[in-house]
């Protein structure tokens, strides 16, 4: 079936999704059409004379998240501060998640900090401030643009840019998700948004998608299912790869049964007995390689708290000798003496009869070989 380039970018997202390059509303300015109010109540976020407000009673962590994925766009709109506010626009943000560990934060704060902070208005919350501090605060409109084409990242405020930054180059920005969600954050101030518009950019991203059981083969006796975009383990075996990988990044999501053990393998071979490294996931924190250890050789530091029969986000980059774990957006281990450098299989691992442990949205991208 040939589909249009307007219907492949609907069925990502919302019908109506933008062509590349082409300014599109984000909002109705009648109701939250293409929007959902995440981990908080339905009246969090409420449509009133055309514009997008906060409810000051949502509270953190409640979110309004674009229905629709974006990887490289040009997103512009406006934001109304009246006195002491603070909030804050994701993007990259995933479907699980905290949004500003795991993508990006623009911070949104009514104070004309100069020197500039990390906290500003128009930071990169909380690890680059902006270059200046332009805010609007007596009740007044504030326009803003963020313009992302990975790695290059551009944010003005008012006018003034504010942000410049080559992404791949900031040691920790580098590991964000490149794609994910728009979203309003609500910290209970009442904020108020209007005039949304994002134009879609060619998007770099080359993942290669992993949720199909076809593209595995089973081991020993781990009953494992295939629900839509989840594989599912019951019992003690792995999933290996048909295919082999040697420099890779690879991201999933992870939900499984109180204090179950599983885990993520690379560099390995037919079965969970030849030689490979594992990335532990038990949720005890009192364990010795508890979730996000590089089992066997480094321990997870800081511990990641992942709740049972939660979505986690997993994040696992391996190039030549390292090996870099991340755990809902916050690395856990960045190491580099791997021995063994030679490509191998994947492998995901249940690891305990009698509990379960669920995978979803599993991809890998292959990235330039290092020594």
């Amino acid at each position: 079936m040939n589909l249009s380039r307007r219907q492949m970018l609907a069925m990502c997202g919302v019908a109506g999704a933008p062509l590349f390059g082409q300014d599109v509303s984000l909002f109705t300015g009648k109701n939250l059409t293409g929007w959902t109010v995440e981990r908080g109540p339905e009246s969090a976020f409420y449509v009133r004379e055309g514009e997008v407000r906060v409810h000051p009673g949502a509270n953190f962590p409640t979110w309004l998240r674009s229905d629709a994925v974006y990887e490289n766009f040009d997103w512009s709109g406006e934001v109304f501060i009246e006195g002491w506010a603070n909030g804050g626009l994701y993007f990259c943000a995933p479907r699980h998640g905290p949004p500003t560990d795991c993508g990006f934060k623009l911070n949104i704060f009514q104070k004309q900090d100069n020197p500039a902070l990390n906290v500003s208005v128009g930071a990169i919350f909380p690890v680059v401030a902006p270059s200046k501090v332009t805010v609007r605060n007596k009740a007044e409109w504030n326009q803003f643009r963020i313009r992302l084409d990975w790695p290059s990242l551009k944010v003005w405020w008012n006018g003034e840019m504010v942000q410049d930054l080559e992404v791949s180059q900031n040691e920790e920005l580098k590991y964000r998700l490149r794609s994910g969600h728009l979203g309003i954050e609500s910290l209970s101030y009442p904020l108020r948004y209007r005039n949304f518009k994002i134009a879609r950019l060619s998007g770099k991203e080359r993942w290669d998608g992993l949720s199909d059981l076809s593209r595995w083969v089973p081991t020993e006796a781990a009953s494992w299912e295939s629900l839509g975009d989840v594989l599912r383990a019951d019992g003690l075996g792995y999933l290996v790869s048909k295919e082999q990988y040697r420099d890779f990044a690879f991201q999933c999501f992870v939900r499984a049964s109180r204090f179950s053990n599983g885990g993520i393998l690379f560099r390995g071979g037919e079965d969970g007995r030849a030689p490979h490294y594992e990335i532990q996931i038990h949720d005890v924190e009192g364990a010795v390689y508890p979730t996000g250890s590089l089992y066997g050789i480094e321990r997870a530091k800081p511990y990641p708290r992942v709740l049972p029969e939660q979505w986690f986000l997993f994040q696992l980059f391996v190039q030549g000798r390292r090996c870099v774990v991340r755990i809902e957006g916050e690395t856990v281990v960045n190491h580099d003496t791997l021995t063994r450098t030679d490509a191998g299989t994947l492998l995901i691992q249940a690891h305990q009869k009698g509990s379960w442990i669920e995978y979803k949205d599993l991809r890998v991208s292959r990235l330039p070989s290092r020594p």
